[in-house]
């Protein structure tokens, strides 16, 4: 990487520790360039907006996101194992972000009512998830793992579910246990929906 790339992506590893702390509409390029020992021109120079700068940052989440959860787990055999695979990692990824934060659902709330490029970035990055696990529950369900009934669609909304609700209990109420909480509503859901027949003895 040449210095100019080397400069832009520690400027951007930085700016993703802010917003993660601070939310997306904390980030300022002032922040930032005090964080970074630079100007504001500086910064600038390498992002044209606080807009574009916002829009790195969630791809550079989202990026992160997939090569810590998506990837792996898609190594994994389909069907039920990979379905676990993607629902630990997403854990153990959210486990981490406690104390940070996770921008998917902090940019939710900062951006829910709220049009323009961030919110449609945002969308379609938290969409593009959900569709990866619906892909995944649906390939478990024709492989004979899940129940030939089982409605895909309301099992990844029960599974997003376990993660608002471990996100709220553990970053905001602080109550422990919370992980070992959404571990086993999950656990219940996968025998719920498991096929009896496949999974006999």
């Amino acid at each position: 990487m040449r210095k100019g790339e080397l400069t832009r992506a520690a400027i951007l590893d930085v700016a993703l520790e802010l917003a993660s702390r601070d939310g997306l509409e904390g980030l300022t390029i002032g922040l930032l360039a005090d964080k970074m020992n630079m100007s504001k021109s500086g910064v600038f120079a390498h992002f044209g907006s606080r807009e574009d700068l916002q829009i790195e940052v969630l791809k550079l989440y989202h990026s992160r996101f997939e090569q810590e959860v998506f990837f792996p787990s898609v190594q994994e055999a389909r069907g039920i194992t990979r379905l676990k695979a993607m629902f630990a990692r997403w854990i153990k990824r959210v486990s981490v972000e406690i104390a940070s934060g996770c921008i998917y659902i902090s940019g939710a709330v900062e951006y829910d009512d709220r049009p323009g490029p961030i919110r449609e970035e945002l969308v379609a990055m938290v969409r593009a998830w959900q569709g990866a696990l619906l892909r995944c529950v649906q390939q478990a369900i024709e492989c004979g793992d899940l129940k030939p009934d089982t409605d895909a669609e309301q099992l990844v909304y029960e599974m997003y579910g376990l993660i608002l609700a471990l996100h709220h209990d553990a970053r905001f109420l602080r109550m422990p246990g919370s992980v070992e909480r959404a571990k086993a509503g999950f656990d219940r859901l996968i025998q719920n929906y498991q096929n009896p027949q496949k999974h006999q003895g």
